[in-house]
Formats: C-alpha cells, structure tokens, sequence
C-alpha cells in the first residue's frame, strides 16, 4: 500500500510516495509557486499513481475544523495567491482518496513521534526554524488544534540587549519569526546564516531568542522531547547554546533528569532529519484511512 504526501512549505513544495512503515520511496521538489502552478505540478507527480491516501502538511495559517465552511484553506498567509485558497478542495477533485490535512510542523511533530527522535513518547514538540518559525505539538498521543492551531512562532521573547534590528514579521514586527528566522538573520547580519562562522555573534543571539521560546515550551506543556529542525538548525553549534540557554533560564524548577542530566537527549534534532514532515504527511495519509500510526 502507498500513501501520497506533500509537504507544502514556505520556499518548496515535496511530494512523496511512502509507505505504511514511514519509508519514502518517491518524491520530487519545486519552489512554493502561486496555487495553479503548484497544483498542476502536484497534480502531474501523483498521475497514475497507485496512492491509497494522501496526506497534506502544509504552511499555515490553514483551517482545520471539519465543521468550518472553510475546511482544507489557506487563511492568514502573505503568500501571494494561497490566502483563501481551498487546498484540499483542489485536491479532492483531482485524487478521489481519503485525505489527511494539517500543519507543517503538527505533521513533522507526528512523524518525528511515530518514526522518529520521539518514537514510543506520548508528547513532543517539534520547531521549524528556517524561512519562518512554527510549532507543532504532539500531546497524549494527539495532535493539537484547539481554536485553530498552535502558532509558537508568531510568541513575543524579551529582546537582546544588543539587537537593534526592529524584526521582520509582516503580522507582529519582532515576534520570534521576526527576530530568530532565517530572513531575520540574513536581514540583520546582511549575511545568510550559512555564511556566518559559528563564532560569529549571530548565533548567541539567535540562541537567546529559541532558548527562551523552548524554555517556555517546556514549562506550558511539558513535553516528553523537544526537536529543533528547519534550516537555521543545521548550524548544529547553536544545539548546545540553546541547551544551556534552556538548563539557565529553568534553573533547577523543572526538576526532571531529562533536563537536569540528560538535557542533550532531550533538545534534539529531527531523527528523520529533512524527512520529518513528508514521513508526517504519510502519517496523516494513514490517519485518514482509519489505520494510521497515531490519532491526528
């Protein structure tokens, strides 16, 4: 059995074919295009394809309640041509399959606790730090929506005491997309983050705004691992910043070995590296079968 996903992200879209234990063995990418383009792509690799489900992670704002008129949108986005745009409305008129719909980052968080850095845990928590910042949460074995959906990205941290930058955010100015993703970064530095040496200042400051944000992750809800991926964390000098950032700004009050003596099995990177949230959209895929891996 195969399962189609897509992972439809800020700069790029992946489509994957997986299968029922989370192994790709298909996918193409291309650059986030506006709708029509995107779609006659994704319509394009799917073609013929012997998929049971498909499963949908995309970039959000996105409408997830299934008793909304507006189930399966885009909502909020600046992205040019997606805000309003039916989503999984398009994609139920071209594959007449069960289709599983969520976030990005909700989807890698369930991929990462099905196959992943998390697997066999009843929570974590799964940030994206790259082109923006998002936050998926994984809690008593359920993905989180509640009102919408967790948005951890667009939360205000306190400021550096050196960074003058006044923050990129189109919505919130210097929320901690505005200040920690990697347009901030290239933006403030008038340098991307690749091409900063990892003794560059940058990366202190990048690690004051995320240790912050996990800190605050972790005393909110408590999850049994946190993972950091996206493309700003692939500068893996900042795991250890981060970590001691988290560990200081605890100090001591959350009194579990996890954090006190294990902290770097507990801040991790993804364990499906660039493949958590395309294994979370299988996942979703799956979900929506009524056999999948975990409850969405």
């Amino acid at each position: 059995m195969y399962i189609g996903a897509i992972e439809a992200g800020g700069t790029k879209i992946v489509c994957g074919i997986g299968t029922a234990s989370g192994e790709i063995i298909d996918r193409i990418a291309f650059p986030t295009d506006r709708p029509d383009g995107a779609m006659a792509r994704i319509e394009a690799f799917f073609k013929e394809k012997p998929i049971a489900a498909l499963g949908v992670a995309s970039f959000g704002p996105i409408d997830l309640d299934p008793a909304s008129p507006t189930y399966g949108s885009v909502t909020t986005t600046p992205k040019p041509g997606w805000s309003g745009f039916d989503f999984v409305g398009a994609l139920r008129r071209a594959f007449p399959v069960p289709i599983g719909w969520d976030t990005d980052v909700n989807a890698a968080a369930l991929g990462e606790a099905t196959w992943g850095a998390a697997a066999g845990l009843a929570s974590c928590v799964y940030y994206t730090v790259g082109t923006g910042i998002g936050v998926g949460v994984y809690a008593e074995r359920r993905l989180v929506h509640g009102l919408v959906h967790p948005e951890g990205g667009h939360v205000w941290p306190r400021r550096h005491e050196q960074d003058r930058y006044e923050g990129n955010c189109p919505y919130h100015g210097d929320c901690l997309e505005g200040l920690a993703s990697g347009p901030a970064i290239e933006r403030r530095w008038q340098a991307k983050g690749s091409e900063l040496p990892a003794d560059h200042p940058a990366w202190e400051m990048e690690a004051h705004y995320l240790a912050q944000a996990v800190a605050g992750t972790v005393l909110l809800l408590s999850p049994g691992k946190v993972i950091l991926g996206g493309g700003v964390m692939k500068q893996s000098h900042l795991f250890p910043m981060i970590r001691e950032g988290v560990a200081r700004r605890l100090n001591g009050y959350v009194s579990h070995e996890a954090v006190r003596e294990r902290i770097d099995a507990y801040i991790v990177p993804p364990g499906l590296g660039d493949n958590a949230g395309l294994c979370g959209a299988v996942a979703l895929g799956l979900n929506a079968l009524g056999g999948g891996p975990a409850n969405a």
